[in-house]
């Protein structure tokens, strides 16, 4: 027994200690794209490739709204795949007359350079002047989605936008590891914060959640953790049986971008 015990946790390190070294694979599950490569989607859109001051290359899509536009949403998108997948979300913002920016992370499809917390963020401001620049709508909103969730909440607490919406957010990223890792974070230590907690509380415009309860990406208890941090006036909706891709597909979602996006 004590042999089984002794092997059963030296594998359990060996499993930890790989998640330690492989960790920003794990975090940024990037998918590249050819330069050439041509996006499809079935509504109007412009792309565009932006140069960051230490000479990456960011590619952004620019999705057009029905009609005469109420203001632009930047969106930023979770930890995995590239712009051809995301962009396909822009469908639920723009028919509510929003014009849609959204970028790929360095390494992620068509932009260049190596992902990183600290470039997340600062690419997100970079993405956020770069609009100002192009668009001249003087309302603003910031959406994130996942690891998404604390680049959007980061630059909301430095350009205080009108409206911050997080899609499945974690409080902080070790919130969202598996359980049978977090244990060992203190031998281990996650390379990475993102800590949404801490910017949160920094946002002055409303903020609003939405979280599934059957969320196995990112445990709503991870995301239950942001709600004190709320004011008056700011909503927490958790959508039963909502899960981390599927939340898009629940009239409770839909109804709640209708109100808030009027």
């Amino acid at each position: 027994m004590k042999r089984i015990i002794i092997v059963f946790f030296s594998l359990l390190l060996i499993l930890v200690a790989m998640f330690y070294l492989f960790q920003d694979k794990l975090i940024f599950r990037s998918v590249q794209l050819d330069k050439n490569y041509i996006f499809k989607f079935n509504q109007p859109f412009e792309e565009h490739f932006i140069t960051t001051e230490d000479a990456e290359v960011i590619n952004a899509l620019w999705f057009k709204s029905e009609g005469k536009s109420k203001g632009l949403i930047l969106y930023f998108h979770g930890n995995a795949h590239n712009l051809q997948r995301w962009g396909n979300y822009a469908d639920d913002l723009t028919h509510l007359g929003y014009d849609v920016v959204m970028m790929d992370y360095r390494g992620y499809g068509k932009s260049s350079g190596q992902p990183t917390e600290q470039n997340l963020y600062k690419d997100a401001e970079m993405l956020y002047q770069w609009t100002r620049t192009k668009s001249n709508s003087a309302k603003i909103i910031i959406y994130g989605r996942s690891l998404g969730a604390p680049v959007a909440t980061k630059l909301a607490a430095s350009v205080q936008p009108e409206l911050l919406i997080l899609e499945t957010p974690f409080d902080e990223l070790k919130g969202a590891t598996p359980s049978w890792v977090q244990p060992f974070l203190s031998i281990f230590p996650l390379r990475y914060k993102f800590p949404t907690k801490d910017y949160l509380v920094l946002v002055n415009g409303k903020k609003l959640i939405f979280h599934g309860t059957d969320d196995h990406v990112v445990p709503l208890s991870s995301a239950l953790r942001l709600r004190p941090l709320l004011k008056e006036g700011d909503e927490f909706i958790i959508i039963t049986k909502g899960n981390h891709r599927n939340l898009r597909s629940f009239r409770e979602y839909q109804l709640k971008l209708i109100e808030v996006l009027k």
